[in-house]
C-alpha cells in the first residue's frame, strides 16, 4: 500500500485488508507529516500482519514510486512466506467486493499475473506527447517541480538528436500501475541479476511506475493477463476520476474488488463499502463494462456538448461544436412580405411555433408578440445581438415543438452563414418579396429606390451564401415572379415539407395586390437600379411620356 496524504484514510483501509486476511506492507512517503505518520502506526500497531517498508520521498513521475513499490513487495515476500500474490493499492483504494472474494479468484488463476501492459508503439492512451520517447530521452528533471526546465530538456535532446539505448533483452511496455502479480513473477523481477542496469535505465525513464514491471513482467512471467483488477479510469488529461457518494450503484454494479480513487469525505462509499461475505466467497469476474460504458459517454459529452448547447468551454471554438442547434427549424423570407396574414395561416396548418420576424432590427417578433418568449428569453433587440447564435440556439432547444420564423432582408444578418451551414435548417425563400410593401409604401420614389438599393444588395449577398459549396441547410428559392405565377402550388410544397397537410393550401391568405409591379421595377431601373431578384414582370400599362413643356421646364 502506497501512501502519501490523508493518512486516516489509509489506516481504515489497512486495517479492512488486515481483517479480510492479506498481509499489508505499506510504504509512506517521507514526505508526510511525522504527527500523521506517528499515529498511524499507533493505530495499526495491533496488526501483526502489517508491517512498514523503508520510506522514500516520493514524487510523480518519477522512479522513487518505483523504489517504494520494490522495497515494499521485497518486504511483504520476505516476512510473509505463504503469500502468493502481491497486490499494489494506494492509501485512497477502496475494495468493493470482500477480500475473501479477492482471494477466491486468485485461488483459480495461481500462476496468472494480472497486469496491464502494452509494448509502447500500441499504447494510445498515453498523455503529454511522450510516448516511444520516454524510453530513449533522459528525464532527469521532475515534471510538476521544474516544468520549463523539463519542457527545454527535452527540446535539447530532440533538436541534437540525443537517444539513449535500450537495454537489452526487454521490449518496453506501459501500463497501469496497480497490477497484481504471483510471488514466483515478482521474486525474479526483485532478483533479477541485472536489477542494477534495469534500475539505472529506468530511473531516467519519464513515469517508470508505469513501465517498469510492465515490462520487466513480460521478460519473467509465464502467463500475462494484461489487465488490472483495480477499477482505475482517467481523463483526457492522463488524471483519474473521483468516485462520490452518488457513484456507489454503479460501482457496486461493477463487480470489481478495489476501487481508485475515492473522495476522503465520501463517507456513504466507505461506510457501504467492502460489502459483507454472503454465504461463500464469489470468485466471480469483475463486471466493469457498465461503468466504462458510462464514462466514454460522459466524456463524450463533455467533449462534443450537446447539440445546440454551446458550454464555455468549448465557446471559442468555431465549427467544432456537436450540431449547431438541438432540432430542426424553418426560416420562411418574403412569404410574410407577400401575405400579411401568413403567420397565423401558416400556425393552423403546422404543429409548430409560427413567429413574426426573431431577428428584426427594432426587436424579436414571438409569436404570441410577449416581450418574454420561449424559456424566458427577452424581445431585446439589444440583448439578442449581444449572442444571436446563441439566442438562436436557445430559442430551438428550449421548445418541444419546432420552431418557424420570418425573415427578411430588413432583418439583422448576422446568422446568414451559421443558418446556411446548419443540417437542421430549412429555409424558403422568396426573392424580391421585400418589394411588394414598397410598391405599397407611399414613400417618395428617391426614398423607395435608396430602400431598394440596400435591400436588394442585403439579399444578393445572402443568396451568396444559399449558393455556397458550404452549404449544409435544406433551400427551395423562388423569385417574386414565379411564385406569383402558382402561389398555391408552393405553398403546398412549403407545407408538405413542414409536416403539414398540403391539401390546406387550397384556402390561400389573403394576398397584396402585385398590379403594377412590372411598372415599379421599370422606374427603379429607370432611376439607374437594375432588379435582379424579382423575376420577369412585363409592363402591362405604357409609361405616360410627359411633354415636352414639362421637360423644359
Amino acid at each position: 500500500m502506497l501512501c502519501h496524504n490523508q493518512l486516516p484514510t489509509a489506516a481504515r483501509m489497512a486495517r479492512v485488508w488486515a481483517d479480510g486476511g492479506a498481509m499489508v506492507a505499506i510504504h509512506i512517503d517521507a514526505k508526510a507529516p511525522s504527527d500523521a505518520v506517528r499515529t498511524l502506526q499507533t493505530d495499526l500497531a495491533s496488526h501483526e500482519q502489517i508491517v512498514f517498508s523503508r520510506r522514500h520521498p516520493c514524487e510523480w513521475g518519477t522512479f522513487s514510486l518505483v523504489r517504494a513499490t520494490q522495497d515494499a513487495a521485497a518486504l511483504l515476500l520476505d516476512r510473509f512466506e505463504d503469500v502468493t500474490h502481491v497486490m499494489v493499492v494506494s492509501g485512497s483504494c477502496l475494495p468493493l467486493r470482500p477480500v475473501a472474494d479477492l482471494v477466491a479468484f486468485l485461488s483459480l488463476h495461481p500462476h496468472r499475473d494480472f497486469i496491464e501492459s502494452v509494448t509502447a508503439e500500441d499504447v494510445g492512451w498515453t498523455v503529454g506527447g511522450l510516448n516511444e520517447e520516454r524510453f530513449t530521452l533522459r528525464f532527469p528533471f521532475a515534471y510538476r517541480r521544474h516544468r520549463k526546465l523539463f519542457d527545454r530538456y527535452v527540446d535539447f535532446q530532440r533538436r541534437w538528436k540525443l537517444r539513449r539505448a535500450i537495454p537489452d533483452g526487454i521490449v518496453p511496455h506501459l501500463g497501469s500501475q496497480w497490477w497484481c502479480l504471483t510471488r514466483v513473477t515478482l521474486r525474479a523481477i526483485l532478483s533479477d541479476p541485472d536489477r542494477p542496469a534495469l534500475d539505472r535505465y529506468f530511473n531516467r525513464v519519464w513515469i517508470p511506475d508505469e513501465s517498469y514491471f510492465q515490462t520487466l513482467a513480460r521478460k519473467h512471467s509465464t502467463r500475462i493477463e494484461s489487465r488490472s483488477l483495480t477499477l482505475a479510469k482517467f481523463d483526457g488529461q492522463g488524471k483519474p476520476y473521483i468516485f462520490y457518494n452518488d457513484h456507489r450503484q454503479i460501482l457496486e454494479e461493477s463487480r470489481s474488488f478495489v476501487a481508485r480513487k475515492i473522495w476522503p469525505d465520501a463517507t456513504g462509499l466507505y461506510t457501504y463499502f467492502p460489502r459483507p461475505v454472503q454465504g461463500e466467497p464469489s470468485s466471480a469476474e469483475p463486471q466493469p463494462e457498465r461503468l466504462d460504458r458510462i464514462i466514454s459517454q460522459a466524456v463524450a459529452r463533455r467533449k462534443l456538448g450537446r447539440p445546440g448547447l454551446y458550454m464555455q468551454s468549448r465557446f471559442p471554438r468555431k465549427d467544432q461544436e456537436n450540431g449547431k442547434t438541438s432540432a430542426g427549424y424553418a426560416v420562411m423570407q418574403g412569404f410574410s412580405d407577400i401575405f400579411p396574414g401568413f403567420e397565423s395561416w401558416l400556425a393552423q396548418r403546422v404543429d409548430a411555433e409560427v413567429h413574426g420576424h426573431v431577428m428584426a432590427q427594432y426587436g424579436v417578433e414571438y409569436a404570441d408578440r410577449s416581450q418574454i418568449g420561449p424559456g424566458g428569453l427577452s424581445d431585446s433587440a439589444a440583448l439578442r445581438d449581444l449572442d444571436p447564435r446563441g439566442f438562436l440556439a436557445n430559442m430551438i432547444r428550449i421548445s418541444h415543438r419546432p420552431q418557424i420564423m420570418q425573415y427578411s432582408p430588413r432583418d439583422q444578418q448576422s446568422l446568414n452563414w451559421f443558418m446556411g451551414t446548419d443540417p437542421n435548417a430549412q429555409i424558403f425563400v422568396i426573392t424580391g418579396a421585400w418589394a411588394v410593401p414598397l410598391l405599397h409604401s407611399g414613400m417618395p420614389f428617391d426614398d423607395i429606390r435608396r430602400v431598394a438599393a440596400i435591400l436588394q444588395r442585403t439579399e444578393l449577398e445572402q443568396i451568396d451564401v444559399l449558393n455556397s459549396v458550404w452549404l449544409k441547410a435544406r433551400t427551395r428559392i423562388w423569385d417574386l415572379a414565379d411564385f406569383s405565377a402558382r402561389p398555391a402550388d408552393v405553398l403546398r410544397s412549403v407545407l408538405r415539407q413542414l409536416g403539414g397537410d398540403p391539401e390546406t393550401a387550397t384556402a390561400l391568405p389573403d394576398m397584396r395586390e402585385l398590379a403594377g409591379m412590372g411598372r415599379f421595377l421599370q422606374r427603379l431601373r429607370n432611376a439607374g437600379l437594375r432588379p435582379q431578384l424579382m423575376g420577369d414582370f412585363p409592363i402591362s400599362e405604357p409609361v405616360p411620356i410627359p411633354p415636352k413643356e414639362s421637360l423644359a421646364s
